[in-house]
C-alpha cells in the first residue's frame, strides 16, 4: 500500500521523499538547504580526492584542503516529502521515492 494524503481542497497527494542527492552534479548551491523546513541536508566541504571532509559553515576551509562543497542528506528521516527541495535544484541532482506503508490493520 502506498501512503498518499489529501490537501485542503481534496486533491489527491503522494509525497515523494528525498531518496540521494548525486555528488558529482550537485554544485553545492544551498537552495535545497534554504527552502527545506526540517534541516534534511547540508552543506559538506569535499578535497580534491573527493573525500568528505564534513559539514561545511561557510568560513572553514579545512586547513586549505576544502575543494569544492556538495549538499549531503545528513537526517533523511526528517523529510516529509513536499518536493520543494527538487523545485529549486538547478542541476536536477537530487532523487526522490515514495514509501509503501503497510497498513496498520494488514497482517
Amino acid at each position: 500500500m502506498t501512503s498518499s494524503s489529501v490537501t485542503r481542497d481534496g486533491s489527491r497527494w503522494m509525497p515523494e521523499y528525498l531518496n540521494s542527492i548525486n555528488p558529482a552534479m550537485c554544485i553545492g548551491c544551498g537552495r535545497c538547504f534554504k527552502v527545506c523546513s526540517r534541516e534534511v541536508m547540508h552543506a559538506h566541504g569535499i578535497d580534491e580526492a573527493g573525500d568528505m571532509l564534513g559539514v561545511c559553515d561557510g568560513e572553514d576551509d579545512f586547513n586549505g584542503e576544502l575543494s569544492r562543497v556538495i549538499m549531503v542528506i545528513d537526517y533523511p528521516g526528517r523529510c516529509i516529502g513536499c518536493g520543494a527541495c527538487a523545485r529549486v535544484c538547478p542541476k536536477n541532482c537530487q532523487t526522490h521515492i515514495a514509501v509503501h506503508h503497510r497498513s496498520l490493520h494488514e497482517s
